[in-house]
């Protein structure tokens, strides 16, 4: 097998298409974008600051499909027929399945540009909660299928017979692509200088993050706070006491000030116990 892409010197060239027969050609591919499961609601529920994730997301994988030819340097322009880009939240693994179908009648397969339209929009899904979760993973791209062409079709094997011929013959198999999802291996938070140290077991505190804008405006990343020194044990207790003590807190009780409850989304009836953390953060725009 030879690499098309290459000249009989050994250059990189486009390949002529020019003699090729014109056939139906599909492809589709995939991603992933894990996160933790308070931005997976707040996706869900329509309750980020920039607006209307998928949508947006979905028109930039339509067009990156349409403009591949101008990222990928040894790829042909193509007049695409179909786009497709479709979302699948996944709570259980608390991430976002990305499936991408391109089709054309033409010389030269679509597969790059299913796979460009897959990764530009999961970069999409993360300029558009990065706001809220800068550590969302963004992982396996790949080719589910392609047809048409000289060199047929093409399928990824099935994961489970994956599995099963791996039982069979170790030596030839592939490594697991699955891995867990970050909101399940993320480690705690470590207390740094000058901030307030975790809660110990037993104790009767709160932790209080305070997250993006939210944090630079106050000039705080966190703090512990005794339950007890609460006018009520709420959410909405702990912005009155914490208004109290310093006034530039105060800006908790704008409501468009966002709450998490051990990752969960809340709202200030929402009941706090020990050991719970407390996120805020801000409704943040702009790129």
């Amino acid at each position: 097998m030879s690499l098309t892409h290459l000249n009989a010197r050994g250059e990189a060239h486009m390949v002529d298409v020019a003699d090729k027969q014109e056939t139906r050609r599909e492809a589709r591919a995939s991603a992933r974008v894990s996160m933790l499961p308070a931005t997976l609601a707040l996706l869900a529920e329509g309750g980020l600051p920039k607006g209307d994730v998928l949508a947006t997301a979905r028109i930039a994988g339509i067009q990156a499909a349409k403009r591949t030819h101008e990222l990928i340097p040894l790829c042909h322009a193509l007049m695409l027929s179909k786009v497709t880009v479709d979302f699948t939240l996944d709570s259980a693994n608390s991430c976002v399945e990305i499936q991408v179908l391109c089709r054309l009648n033409g010389r030269t397969g679509v597969e790059m540009e299913a796979l460009t339209a897959a990764s530009v929009a999961a970069l999409t899904l993360y300029d558009m909660c990065k706001a809220v979760d800068k550590g969302i993973v963004i992982g396996d791209i790949q080719l589910e299928t392609k047809t048409g062409g000289k060199s047929g079709d093409w399928q990824r094997p099935d994961e489970a017979a994956a599995v099963e011929q791996t039982s069979v013959e170790p030596s030839r198999s592939e490594p697991s692509r699955s891995e867990p999802s970050r909101a399940a291996t993320a480690e705690p938070i470590e207390a740094t200088a000058g901030q307030a140290a975790p809660a110990a077991p037993g104790d009767a505190t709160v932790r209080v993050l305070f997250l993006a804008e939210l944090r630079e405006r106050l000039d705080l990343d966190s703090l512990a706070l005794n339950l007890t020194t609460l006018s009520e044990a709420t959410v909405g207790g702990l912005k009155r006491t914490l208004a109290l003590r310093d006034p530039q807190l105060e800006a908790l009780n704008d409501t468009r000030v966002l709450c998490a409850v051990n990752q969960d989304m809340v709202r200030d009836d929402h009941p706090l116990n020990a050991g719970d953390e407390v996120a805020f953060f801000p409704p943040v725009t702009g790129g």
